[in-house]
């Protein structure tokens, strides 16, 4: 295992001090090429090799999450969200490192990884999946005005159910019951009856009682 943990290190190493000292140069002389000779071909080789980089930091990422190390964790996915943070890869590595850091304990630096999706992710899907995991962490940090900040935007479809249910849970934890059931029933009402889930909101719904 020392071993590996060498080897995963010297992998981000190399990749840091290979960024470090050419990311820039690279991009200021593919860009003036592009503007030199109209650039397209030149254009799309550059996204090319930067998706290409791009997925093989998230592949090394997920090799370096096996190890649970949160610090390695959180380097190889600071890599990609300084390095390509356009790129489909780098909210998905921003999500890795925030979970690592929540199973760390390290709550302020999850909030803070979560945050960047929030601000940098491309697709609705991702920044609502973020939204929802640091109101769950506010939630727990007992922050409910915050959480319920971050809960009151829309989201897709497919995430208003456990939008709801989890507003449900911040309200219910600050003392709005008749809120809390209101949230509870718009969750239930979002949510496929099939899915286990359904059953969990169900049994909080009926814990309330009947409304007054």
């Amino acid at each position: 295992m020392a071993t590996y943990n060498r080897e995963e290190d010297e992998k981000i190493e190399g990749v840091k001090a290979w960024w470090d000292r050419f990311g820039t140069v690279i991009t200021v002389v593919l860009a003036m090429l592009a503007a030199t000779i109209g650039g397209t071909q030149v254009w799309n080789y550059y996204q090319q090799q930067q998706a290409q980089q791009a997925a093989d930091l998230y592949a090394l990422l997920k090799q370096v999450q096996a190890t649970e190390d949160v610090v390695r964790i959180s380097d190889a996915a600071h890599l990609l969200t300084e390095g390509y943070p356009s790129s489909g890869y780098a909210p998905r590595a921003a999500l890795v490192a925030a979970k690592a850091s929540m199973e760390s304990g390290d709550a302020q630096r999850a909030k803070s990884q979560l945050q960047w999706v929030i601000d940098h992710a491309k697709e609705p899907e991702m920044k609502d999946l973020a939204r929802l995991r640091l109101a769950s962490i506010l939630l727990d940090e007992e922050n409910y005005s915050e959480a319920l900040r971050y809960l009151n935007t829309k989201p897709i479809d497919s995430f208003s159910g456990l939008y709801a249910d989890l507003k449900g849970d911040v309200l219910l934890a600050s003392g709005k019951i008749e809120e809390a059931r209101l949230s509870y029933q718009a969750a239930i009402d979002n949510l496929n009856k099939d899915n286990n889930y359904f059953n969990i909101v169900q049994m909080k719904m009926d814990a309330l009682g009947e409304s007054d």
